[in-house]
C-alpha cells in the first residue's frame, strides 16, 4: 500500500468522524490558545517589567497547571475515541492492513488534527493576547497603556509543549493497537457490566459509609481550627473522597438495585432508559465521576475564593487601615516629626485632609484560662484606646458598656471570631494588675498599626486605666499615633505617592492604606484571572469528557432506541428516559461537587473578615451554567440519535 493510499484512508477517516470531533478539536484549540497567551504574558517584557517578574513567574506556575489539566483531557479523550473507533480499527486489520499500517494512520490523523489546532490556536492566540493583558491590566487596576509585543519564545515553548502531548496520544494509539485481538475490537463496544445482587449486608454498610464519611468530612471542616489544623485538613480531604468514591462505586448502585426490587424488575420505559444504563455501567464510571466530582469542588473552591478575595479586597483593607495614613512609634522613631513632614507636604500641594491625634496606653495582656484559641499564646501586648478619641478622629466606633472593651486585632482576628463573648483579660504593668471585661471582638484594627491587640474602651473607662497603669514610671506606656484621612481619591493617589517618597528619602518603612490596596489588587487580579481561566479549561475539559463518554453510549444504544421507535414509542417519550439519565449523569457530580466546594468555602471562610456569600456563590453560579451547557449539548446529540434511529 502506497502512502498516497494511507493518507486516503487518512483523509475518508477524518470526514467521516468530523460529526464526533468538533467538540474535542474546540477544546484543544482554546487550550492551546490559553497556553499561548499565558506563555505570551510570562515572556512579555512590559508585563515583566510591571510586575518586577512576579507576573511572569505566576504565569509559568499556570502554565504547568494548564499543561497538566490538557494532557491529561487529551489522553483521556483520545481513550474515549479509541474504544468508540475499535470496530473500525478491526475492520481496517479485516480488510489487510497491518497493525503498524493502522498505527501509522492513526498517528498521521492524530498530528494533522493536533497540527491543525496547533496552528489555528497560536493564531488566535495571537490575535487575543492583547485582550487578554487588557483584562489582565483592569483585574489589576492598572489603567496606563502597555503594549503586547509577539513572542518568538512563547510560539515555540508552545509548539514544544503540544508536540510533547502529540507524541503521548501516539504512543496511546499504538499500545491500543497492538495489545487488542481483532476479536477483542470488534466486541469493546459491546463491553458491558452485568450487575450481580449485592451482599445486603456489605452494600448497606458501604453504602452508609460512603455518606457517613462525606457527613464527617463536612462536620470536621467547621471544626478544625485547632493545633492539628494541617492534619485535619488532610483528614477532611481523604473522607471527603473516599466518601465521593462510595457514593459513586456503592450507595448508588444500592439505592437502584433497591428501586428496581421493590418494582420485581419492571422499571418501565423511563428507568429502563435511566437507571438500567447507569447500573450496568456504574462500577466502569466510578473512577471517573469521582475523579470529575473532586476535581470540580477543587475548581470551585479555587474560583470562589480566588473571586472572593478580588471582591472583598478594598473591604476587607479598609478594616486593616481604618486611616488613609498613621504615624505611631512602632514604625517611626519620632512620629510626630514624620507626621508634621508629611502634613507640610500636603500644604505644599494643596491637599485637604484631616488630621487627628489618638492617645493609646501600652500594656500587658493575658486572656483568661481557657478562653484563648489553641493556636495563639495567651499573653499579648494590648493598646488600650479611648472611644471618644477614636470618633473625633472619624472612625465609628462606641462602646456601649462603661467598663467594658471591643478587642480588634486584623492580624489574629481569623482564630479569636470564634471565642465566647463576654471573657475578660488581665491587664499589668510591672507593678498592678487588673481585670478587664471584653464584650466584643470585632473586625480588622481600630488603628493602623498591628504592633499589639487594640482595646477600645469608653473615654472615662480610659481615663481611670490610664491614672492606674501610666504610674510605673515607664514613659513608653502613653503614646500618640497621628491619623490623616484625605477625602478625594485623586489627592489620596498623589498623597499616598508624597508618603513613599518620604519614606524612602529617610529611609522608614510606614505603610498607608491606598498602596495596600494597590499592591493586593494586583496580587488579587492576578489570582482570579489565572484561577478563572484554569477553571475555565478544566471546566470545558471536563464537560467534554462527560459528553464524548455519552455520546459513545448513545452509539451503543441506538439499535436499542430503532427497537423503541418501531414498537411505536415516540421521540418525546423516548426522550424523557434519557433526560432523567442525563440529570444523573451531570446533575449528580455538579450538586455533590458544589456540597463539597460550599463546605470547604465555609472552612476557608477564616481568612476574611467580610462575608463572602455573594461573590462565593455569583463564581460558582456561572461555572454551574457552563456545565449544564455540556448537559444541554448531550440532550441534544441523544434526540438527533433517536430521531435517526428508525
Amino acid at each position: 500500500m502506497t502512502a498516497l493510499t494511507l493518507f486516503d484512508f487518512v483523509i475518508r477517516s477524518m470526514r467521516k468522524n468530523i460529526k464526533h470531533y468538533y467538540l474535542y478539536f474546540f477544546a484543544l484549540i482554546l487550550s492551546v490558545v490559553l497556553y499561548f497567551v499565558f506563555a505570551t504574558l510570562q515572556h512579555d517584557p512590559a508585563v515583566v517589567a510591571r510586575s518586577g517578574g512576579s507576573m511572569g513567574a505566576a504565569f509559568k506556575v499556570a502554565g504547568f497547571l494548564l499543561l497538566f489539566i490538557a494532557g491529561i483531557f487529551v489522553v483521556y479523550a483520545n481513550a474515549i475515541f479509541l474504544k468508540r473507533r475499535s470496530r473500525e480499527i478491526g475492520l481496517y486489520q479485516l480488510i489487510g492492513l497491518t497493525k503498524g499500517s493502522v498505527s501509522r494512520l492513526l498517528i498521521i490523523e492524530n498530528s494533522l488534527l493536533s497540527a491543525g489546532a496547533l496552528a489555528i490556536g497560536i493564531g488566535v492566540g495571537i490575535l487575543v493576547s492583547r485582550v487578554f493583558l487588557l483584562l489582565l491590566m483592569k483585574l489589576i487596576g492598572f489603567d496606563g497603556f502597555i503594549e503586547v509585543e509577539f513572542s518568538t519564545a512563547a510560539v515555540i515553548q508552545t509548539v514544544i509543549v503540544f508536540i510533547g502531548i502529540i507524541i503521548l496520544t501516539s504512543i496511546q494509539m499504538i499500545v491500543s493497537v497492538y495489545r487488542n485481538t481483532l476479536l477483542g475490537l470488534f466486541n469493546a463496544e459491546k463491553k458491558g457490566e452485568h450487575p450481580k445482587k449485592p451482599k445486603a449486608f456489605r452494600s448497606a454498610f458501604l453504602a452508609i459509609l460512603g455518606m457517613a464519611l462525606i457527613a464527617f468530612g463536612y462536620w470536621l471542616s467547621a471544626h478544625m481550627m485547632n493545633a492539628l489544623l494541617f492534619i485535619n485538613m488532610i483528614v477532611v480531604l481523604a473522607t471527603t473522597i473516599l466518601g465521593t468514591y462510595l457514593v459513586f462505586r456503592v450507595t448508588i448502585s444500592w439505592l437502584f438495585y433497591q428501586i428496581r426490587k421493590t418494582k420485581q424488575g419492571h422499571l418501565g420505559l423511563n428507568n429502563s432508559l435511566s437507571i438500567a444504563p447507569i447500573m450496568h455501567r456504574m462500577k466502569g464510571n466510578a473512577n471517573s465521576l469521582t475523579i470529575i466530582t473532586v476535581l470540580s469542588a477543587m475548581t470551585l473552591t479555587m474560583l470562589a475564593g480566588a473571586y472572593s478575595l478580588y471582591y472583598s479586597t478594598e473591604k476587607e483593607l479598609r478594616l486593616v487601615y481604618p486611616f488613609d495614613f498613621s504615624f505611631d512609634n512602632f514604625w517611626y522613631d519620632d512620629s510626630q516629626k514624620a507626621s508634621a513632614q508629611f502634613v507640610s507636604e500636603l500644604d505644599k500641594h494643596n491637599i485637604t485632609y484631616t488630621y487627628s491625634t489618638v492617645e493609646t496606653l501600652q500594656v500587658e495582656g493575658e486572656f483568661e484560662d481557657g478562653s484563648a484559641p489553641e493556636m495563639i499564646p495567651t499573653s499579648f501586648g494590648a493598646n488600650i484606646i479611648s472611644d471618644k478619641q477614636l470618633q473625633e478622629a472619624g472612625a465609628d466606633i462606641k462602646i456601649p458598656d462603661s467598663d467594658a472593651a471591643y478587642l480588634y486585632d486584623a492580624g489574629i482576628y481569623w482564630l479569636l471570631k470564634s471565642i465566647d463573648v463576654p471573657f475578660n483579660v488581665e491587664l499589668s504593668n510591672s507593678e498592678i494588675t487588673s481585670n478587664m471585661k471584653v464584650v466584643k471582638v470585632s473586625e480588622g484594627n481600630a488603628l493602623n498599626s498591628s504592633a499589639a491587640t487594640q482595646l477600645v474602651v469608653k473615654d472615662a473607662f480610659y481615663q481611670q486605666l490610664k491614672d492606674q497603669f501610666a504610674n510605673d514610671g515607664n514613659g513608653w506606656r502613653i503614646s500618640n499615633t497621628y491619623a490623616i484621612n484625605v477625602p478625594d481619591q485623586d489627592q489620596l493617589i498623589e498623597a499616598s505617592d508624597i508618603f513613599k517618597r518620604i519614606n524612602e528619602e529617610n529611609d522608614l518603612h510606614g505603610f498607608d492604606y491606598y498602596s495596600q490596596y494597590v499592591r493586593s489588587m494586583e496580587n488579587n487580579g492576578l489570582l482570579i484571572f489565572i484561577s478563572g481561566f484554569l477553571g475555565l479549561v478544566f471546566l470545558i475539559s471536563t464537560g467534554s469528557i462527560l459528553y464524548f463518554k455519552q455520546m459513545t453510549e448513545a452509539e451503543q444504544e441506538r439499535s436499542s432506541y430503532a427497537t423503541l421507535r418501531q414498537l411505536g414509542f415516540t421521540v418525546q417519550e423516548i426522550m424523557r428516559g434519557i433526560v432523567r439519565k442525563q440529570v444523573f449523569v451531570f446533575g449528580l457530580p455538579l450538586l455533590i461537587g458544589l456540597l463539597h466546594s460550599i463546605f470547604a468555602i465555609k472552612a476557608a471562610s477564616f481568612m476574611f473578615m467580610s462575608d463572602i456569600t455573594l461573590p462565593a456563590s455569583f463564581a460558582m453560579g456561572i461555572y454551574a451554567l457552563i456545565y449544564l451547557v455540556f448537559a444541554f449539548l448531550t440532550v441534544g446529540y441523544y434526540r438527533k440519535t433517536v430521531k435517526a434511529a428508525l
